[in-house]
């Protein structure tokens, strides 16, 4: 009865946090690699949101017609699921960082665009009211006026588009990219702690991102310390 064969039973993944550590301090030149390919998709797609969306959100305050006709479009193309573009994206753009950049942009529009709509069409009365006594021009009352009191909530609009530049990167990642934390992610397989020490470095990331634009914010608008509570 004890000759029988043993059954050797099978280890399964350990995706303990300590492992992902191990992980972390085994490939650091293979995760850092693919960390800053998210990055760089991340911050290009992010930027062009940013660009794109002040003047997008300036030509939404410039007229109470133009928002009305373009608003329910732009709300159209925000309630399209992201991940869905993907395959689009990649079958239209190819296998490069440009689809995934795309993506980024797409995620990251429509909030910055919002705040910037919100910020530049809620001027206070009496800085209005100095332009016009000034006989200032329109281009001059955005710049000097309008566009420094909408700077608070389109410091909004970047700080909340900000982990969804991140999130869109890895979206495109996921499917089919080459390179960057999502495609680690996706090849890890059996592999928990790379996958998890992934995780961790995209958190990692997007608390980084959002400290610098917080400390952007406080170097730019360094009056709403003193004008919120």
């Amino acid at each position: 009865m004890g000759g029988g064969r043993r059954v050797r039973h099978r280890r399964l993944p350990d995706p303990r946090p300590t492992r992902s550590c191990r992980r972390l301090q085994a490939w650091p030149g293979y995760l850092a690699g693919h960390t800053w390919a998210t990055l760089a998709e991340a911050l290009a797609g992010f930027a062009l949101a940013a660009a794109s969306g002040l003047l997008l959100g300036a030509v939404l305050a410039s007229s109470r017609l133009v928002a009305a006709a373009l608003m329910p479009s732009l709300l159209a193309v925000a309630a399209v699921p992201k991940p869905s573009l993907a395959p689009v994206l990649q079958s239209m753009l190819g296998f490069g960082m440009t689809p995934r950049v795309v993506m980024v942009w797409a995620m990251c529009l429509f909030p910055i665009t919002l705040a910037a709509h919100a910020g530049l069409s809620q001027t206070p009365a009496e800085l209005a009211e100095l332009a016009r006594a000034m006989c200032a021009s329109r281009l001059r009352t955005l710049r000097t006026i309008r566009l420094p009191a909408a700077l608070p909530a389109v410091f909004v609009g970047l700080k909340q588009a900000l982990p969804l530049a991140v999130i869109g990167a890895v979206v495109g990642e996921l499917f089919g990219g080459t390179e960057g934390l999502g495609f680690v992610i996706a090849t890890a397989g059996t592999d928990a702690a790379l996958a998890f020490a992934a995780i961790v470095l995209l958190a990692a990331m997007t608390i980084a991102l959002h400290s610098l634009a917080k400390h952007a914010e406080t170097l730019l608008v360094p009056w709403i310390r003193h004008t919120t509570s």
